[in-house]
């Protein structure tokens, strides 16, 4: 895990010197070589804390995974019922979902959250962000937060999970744990129905997780 740790931090310590700094997560999917270790926030399930806020609601409808990946959020979605469209930036964390996952009806899409098409405005039930906004450096974060919120449709939820700031994280990013005031931020047009803290069974102790909820 050092090793891949020390590998994600020098390829996206280059790219935010260079004109994308988001060069990085296509370099680590192509340079992974379909060996999912390479690939330290993909264990092969969905989010613990996308399966607890779930399973027990009727709600279905069109939903949206930002920042797919392998797509276990997708796939989970899918399972549960709803109609799932999936992107990532990397084309071949995208093409690599699709391998893994050949007889979902999932749509598979390369798009770019700072630009996303026009067509997804207020189309989606449910916008689900997991660790993707904790992932991006500084100069474009706030900017890519702010499109997230758009694409809920009326009535639907923007759903937010990743790393909270407490102050004792020790080391650099990515990922960077997020303070409230910022996380309150991504949805600030929208009306917030959660906001929770937890501690995952394997995190070290001095990480915590939010899950945030809003409804358009």
């Amino acid at each position: 895990m050092d090793e891949i740790r020390e590998r994600l931090l020098a390829m996206s310590d280059a790219a935010s010197k260079g004109d994308n700094p988001l060069s990085w997560f296509e370099e680590l999917y192509s340079s992974a070589d379909r060996d999912e270790e390479w690939i330290p926030w993909s264990d092969g399930r969905p989010n613990p804390l996308v399966v607890e806020w779930v399973i027990g609601k009727s709600t279905k409808g069109r939903a949206l995974v930002v920042g797919c990946g392998l797509g276990e959020d997708a796939v989970f979605l899918e399972q549960r019922g709803w109609n799932v469209t999936a992107f990532d930036l990397s084309a071949t964390a995208v093409e690599w979902a699709k391998e893994q996952h050949p007889n979902s009806k999932i749509e598979w899409v390369v798009a770019d959250l700072l630009n996303p098409p026009e067509e997804w405005r207020e189309s989606f039930d449910l916008v689900l962000e997991v660790h993707i906004i904790q992932a991006l450096p500084e100069s474009v974060r706030k900017l890519a937060a702010s499109r997230l919120s758009p694409l809920v449709s009326s009535g639907g939820c923007l759903v937010c999970i990743g790393r909270y700031q407490t102050g004792q994280e020790v080391g650099e990013g990515p990922p960077w744990p997020l303070p409230r005031s910022f996380i309150e931020s991504i949805g600030e047009d929208l009306e917030m129905d959660e906001f929770e803290i937890f501690s995952l069974p394997d995190d070290e102790p001095e990480v915590s997780r939010f899950r945030a909820v809003w409804r358009a």
